[in-house]
């Protein structure tokens, strides 16, 4: 592998907003690969169809671009490795099952979902597939395909023995073979699985270092399997440490938490190259200790085996000290100027928000004092502003809770789409509208009145907007670890099960 050229990838899925944990992990492969002469590929991973979104891989493109990281390869730029879209590879990817077919490495698994859903209902969430379909007769698994009958595609997993391989940060790694399930490799509407999918573009693509997160660390021995079973050399496997809550138990960072949008860190005046510095200390420093440091910095010193295992903590408080760095000693006075023009004072943003203040204007003094929450990370929150008439604030934080849920799930974010949500949850909930808007405005503004809710959530925009409302509940006392799984059987009750 020494001989080859070092390429590394990012290979984000756009099914929402762009998350910080695609930034940390497209820092570290930019950086390892640019340090040593290679290539860095962005390659969209858009194989859930039900979930991906044309607009999600435009935010993902242009995040990565404000944060200043910049690929060889990729489905805005091209390559010779295209096309960059795993939706569009799917004939690459079906040739491939074919070869696994033919060669008695897969087979098709011709299950019901019932029969699968009763099967966990019986052996437990945990238990894998029970290998039902693996023994078909190969004419027999033909002919039912032949007439039409739906399945997938699976891969046969030894039933012995163990796999073992190395982690760059870890070591030597054995799982029992007897632990891994028979992965689903094609899907019934014969779009393929991550697994697949990601094993065949890294090879076609000469990925020589996979660098992600350690959450993927289970599912190296699937991926192995494939590599053995196409006759494929296996790239070097780094898994970053996840980035965790700082929280008493360093959860895994979570939109329930914290902001985890890279547009919301735009949005609340967060400079790029601050947020990449930041992202390059979770789990890594530079040689000397200094703690502010450039991307190229980072592309001359990385050595992905001095990446720490220990936690990296998403210290808000942290990349706030950080950023009042950047802003104190890379900008002179003009140089703020132009931040701040291209942050708060642009066209756009005003084209935006005009329409909501100029009714309310008396003076143009007047601007400020209505606009301010546009332009701020957090509001000041009056707690006896904020229970519900009638209601304690205990169910106040609680309805809240529900509502911040309602709109993880809520794909569009536009004001009608928004009132329509509104008055369903009102309406399910038992309240008035006016009763569910009341604590909305305060959390969201600080006020009891303010310019039209719908149309100011839609610019402020989904994080922004949850963030707020998690302050708020905050303020109100908080949801009980306890109560928030009974709150969680009431929103299923009410408005379906949650992603």
């Amino acid at each position: 592998m020494s001989e080859k050229q070092i390429c590394t990838r990012v290979a984000p899925s756009p099914t929402g907003d762009p998350h910080v944990g695609t930034a940390y992990q497209a820092l570290f492969n930019y950086a390892f690969a640019k340090g040593r002469g290679g290539r860095f590929i962005l390659r969209i991973e858009d194989t859930d169809q039900a979930r991906s979104t044309a607009e999600s891989e435009q935010a993902i493109l242009e995040s990565l671009h404000w944060l200043g990281l910049q690929w060889d390869e990729g489905p805005d730029v091209g390559g010779p490795h295209g096309p960059y879209r795993q939706s569009e590879r799917t004939e690459i990817y079906r040739e491939h099952v074919h070869r696994l077919l033919a060669a008695g490495n897969a087979y098709r698994c011709f299950c019901t979902r019932e029969r699968l859903d009763t099967l966990r209902g019986r052996q437990g969430a945990d238990t894998g597939y029970d290998r039902l379909c693996r023994n078909l007769a190969a004419d027999e698994s033909q002919r039912r395909a032949e007439a039409g009958e739906p399945f997938v595609v699976r891969m046969k997993i030894p039933l012995a023995g163990e796999c073992v391989f190395t982690d760059l940060l870890r070591g030597e790694i054995r799982k029992d073979w007897a632990s891994v399930d028979d992965q689903v490799l094609l899907k019934s509407d014969g779009f393929p699985t991550y697994h697949l999918a990601n094993v065949i573009d890294d090879h076609l693509m000469g990925v020589t270092h996979v660098i992600r997160g350690e959450e993927w660390l289970n599912s190296v021995p699937k991926h192995v399997q494939l590599y053995d079973h196409f006759g494929w050399q296996k790239p070097v496997f780094c898994h970053l440490p996840l980035l965790r809550n700082n929280d008493p138990n360093k959860t895994k960072l979570s939109k329930r938490k914290n902001p985890t949008s890279i547009r919301y860190y735009r949005r609340a005046g967060y400079l790029p190259e601050a947020l990449l510095n930041f992202l390059g200390m979770m789990g890594w420093l530079m040689p000397n200790g200094e703690e502010k440091f450039t991307v190229a910095d980072m592309v001359a010193n990385l050595k992905l085996e001095d990446i720490s295992l220990g936690g990296p903590v998403f210290d808000q408080d942290k990349l706030r000290w950080l950023n009042a760095r950047y802003i104190r000693e890379n900008y002179n006075a003009a140089g703020l100027c132009g931040l701040l023009e291209a942050w708060a004072l642009n066209r756009e943003m005003y084209q935006r928000i005009i329409p909501l203040v100029q009714p309310r204007l008396e003076r143009l003094a007047d601007w400020g004092h209505l606009t301010a929450p546009f332009f701020a990370d957090e509001v000041p929150l009056p707690a006896e502003d904020l229970p519900i008439k009638g209601l304690d604030g205990v169910r106040t934080a609680e309805i809240l809770q529900l509502v911040v849920w309602r709109l993880e799930q809520q794909r569009d974010f536009t004001a009608p789409a928004l009132d329509a949500l509104l008055r369903e949850t009102a309406e399910k909930l038992a309240l008035k509208l006016r009763q569910l808007l009341a604590p909305l405005f305060v959390a969201l503004s600080g006020r009891t009145a303010w310019t039209p809710l719908f149309d100011s959530m839609a610019i402020l925009g989904s994080d922004l907007v949850r963030m707020r409302l998690r302050r708020a509940i905050e303020v109100l006392g908080g949801v009980s670890a306890k109560r928030q799984k009974e709150l969680d059987k009431e929103y299923t009750r009410l408005f379906g099960r949650r992603d």
